[in-house]
């Protein structure tokens, strides 16, 4: 039976780091829902392919290739796309890159890229959008921050430093623009199997211990979150605010 609470078809929603992983896999749920959906990535050629391909299968797809650290690009690219596209109803911030090393001898360079990819770009685009929700008086944004925000492990200090803050965000970002009706949530993914992933899922040693911490005995599939993440972009979350929905298999559940 149809229920309108969790519709979110003609809706358009806009998905930072979408042209693989994760955020393609975010892309094709809502595309199946019915939304219109804007994919956007930093390679320009993957970015065309995998909307072209979209395209043939039937779907609303748009692209639109910018660099989520820029703060004059992410400008530009929100005002052409509400221009060419329409207004923009959900915003997933998804876009996140790796680079591991130890704390010690972490190099800055590498410290600030990936607060840049994975904090910063979802501060300048999260801005830039609610711009337009704010005036309009409604808007969901979704930020996609990690189990690694709340459980440090070696080799990803800039990593989970920047998921830590990207969970403020998401509470800084629902308490001041809440009263506009713009809400803003996140979701907190555990292990899954992504390109970002894979050399450790080939790692017998961490897969294994992967497999015997989590109660469910196995990785996450991409394709677990995203009923999480239609939910929080649908008229069923319009209560919810400023919370982070850990999609981990139950890790934290135990010890």
């Amino acid at each position: 039976m149809y229920n309108p609470m969790f519709d979110v078809e003609g809706k358009i929603v806009l998905i930072t780091g979408s042209g693989r992983g994760l955020g393609l896999t975010y892309a094709k749920g809502y595309l199946k829902a019915g939304a219109t959906v804007i994919l956007n990535d930093v390679v320009e050629e993957t970015l065309k392919e995998v909307v072209a391909g979209l395209r043939e299968e039937g779907y609303n797809a748009y692209g639109y290739c910018f660099d989520v650290s820029d703060e004059n690009s992410v400008k530009d690219a929100v005002a052409r796309i509400e221009a060419e596209v329409g207004p923009i109803d959900v915003l997933i911030n998804n876009a996140g890159i790796h680079r591991r090393a130890p704390l010690a001898e972490m190099s800055a360079a590498d410290w600030r890229k990936v607060i840049d990819v994975n904090l910063t770009s979802a501060f300048l685009v999260g801005q830039a959008v609610a711009q337009g929700m704010i005036a309009r008086k409604k808007g969901k944004i979704i930020n996609i921050t990690s189990l690694n925000a709340v459980l440090a492990r070696t080799n990803i200090a800039n990593y989970s430093s920047a998921k830590g803050g990207l969970t403020m965000l998401t509470k800084s970002m629902a308490t001041e623009w809440g009263r506009f009706g713009v809400t803003c949530n996140a979701i907190g993914p555990g292990y899954i199997k992504t390109d970002l992933t894979k050399p450790l899922v080939e790692d017998p040693e961490f897969n294994s211990w992967v497999v015997s911490e989590v109660p469910l005995g196995r990785w996450g599939d991409p394709e677990d979150i995203v009923g999480t993440a239609i939910f929080l972009g649908s008229p069923a979350s319009d209560y919810i605010n400023g919370y982070t929905i850990f999609v981990d298999g139950g890790w934290q559940a135990c010890l």
